[in-house]
């Protein structure tokens, strides 16, 4: 049975005439004493509370479960349950640490993966604005990872691979706000390491023909037109239907230059690499 599975057992009525109408159930927590009660009851109690949308309670009753009861299987259950009603309340740490523990414990029980791909999504869903600090983003690539390698079969790999790739593409844009911010103040050498940073290491991201642009902006600003001409011709054989090239191609022509490689610089050796296929 998968991670998943213990959440579309989370039932109806049944659970819910259980547990409320014939008081079989664990009653509220501030009203009773939890230890009565066994395993299987407390994992019910957890199971409805997140069918009332209580999954901070849930988490409460899954825990219980892992201190009351921890070698047994129905643990198990709990820890995964656990991870995943901490992420339901977006007490994201917690679920980070449930979801730990289970890969600890069960590194080789089928739930594993969901339990990886739990803790990557701990660090993934709180990844903020392009403008904050990104090490939630390199933490999320990181486990994101991990699922990918560790779980290739699995059903979360794919998912995985879809959120790694927007992680990158939040980190290439990272760079692209630094750099603008850069450029804007004439700041031209700085702007040039970051938009470099999204070519030579972000360039299956979104942002690398505007990377390409700025280069062409930012070599002509300084005048080094090698560099600018290059950065054009990669731009127009890569992204020629692009805003950006339409606008390298209009900035180069108006000094009376033209997109092509020249010179010998970290540019023109990307040409003939990706362009040309010439790797010595």
């Amino acid at each position: 049975m998968t991670g998943m599975s213990f959440v579309r057992l989370i039932g109806g009525g049944l659970l819910i005439a259980m547990l409320v109408g014939c008081g079989s159930g664990v009653e509220r927590r501030d009203n009773v004493d939890i230890e009565q009660y066994s395993a299987k009851q407390i994992f019910e109690r957890g199971e409805f509370e997140l069918e009332r949308g209580k999954p901070g309670e849930a988490a409460y009753y899954f825990s219980e479960i892992e201190r009351l009861y921890p070698y047994s299987d129905i643990a198990k259950r709990g820890l995964i349950m656990q991870a995943y009603a901490y992420h339901r309340a977006e007490d994201y740490e917690n679920s980070r640490s449930a979801a730990q523990r289970y890969i600890d414990f069960y590194p080789a029980d089928e739930d594993a993966a969901y339990a990886q791909y739990l803790l990557a999504l701990s660090y993934y869903d709180r990844i903020d604005e392009v403008g904050r600090d990104q090490e939630l983003t390199f933490k999320a690539l990181q486990a994101l990872r991990t699922v990918i390698e560790r779980y290739p079969d699995s059903e979360y790999a794919r998912s995985a691979i879809l959120k790694f790739d927007l992680a990158f593409d939040h980190l290439a844009g990272k760079e692209m706000e630094v750099g603008r911010y850069y450029l804007k103040r004439q700041h031209y050498a700085a702007a040039i390491n970051r938009f470099r940073t999204v070519v030579e290491d972000f360039q299956t991201t979104s942002h690398t023909a505007e990377a390409l642009h700025r280069l062409v902006e930012s070599y002509l600003s300084l005048g080094l037109t090698d560099e600018a001409q290059t950065a054009g011709a990669i731009l127009g054989h890569n992204f020629r239907s692009t805003e950006w090239y339409q606008a390298s191609f209009k900035l180069l022509t108006g000094q009376g230059l033209t997109p092509e490689a020249r010179g010998n610089n970290w540019l023109s050796r990307i040409y003939r690499q990706t362009i040309k296929g010439e790797w010595l």
